[in-house]
């Protein structure tokens, strides 16, 4: 099985060690947890977003008072 070896600070470490027993877990599969989490939360962004602009014309074709204004930068300002 592939591994990584990844350095840290003195200062990163005890963070790192904090958050982990925090978790209740140990170093290695914290790192790993945290990798995979992140890997996942990537691929739901993707995947929001790309649902939201397929359905994009029909929101605002249903809801005409919710279309932002066009000068708004898309996504800049939560509603």
């Amino acid at each position: 099985m592939p591994s990584l070896n990844v350095s840290f600070t003195e200062e990163e470490m005890e963070g790192v060690r904090a958050a982990a027993a925090a978790e209740g877990k140990s170093l290695k599969q914290y790192l790993h947890d945290l990798g995979v989490r992140e890997m996942h939360r990537k691929r739901f962004v993707a995947g929001a977003a790309s649902w939201a602009d397929r359905l994009r014309e029909e929101f605002d074709e249903a809801f005409p008072d919710e279309v932002p204004p066009p000068e708004r930068d898309r996504g800049a300002t939560a509603a």
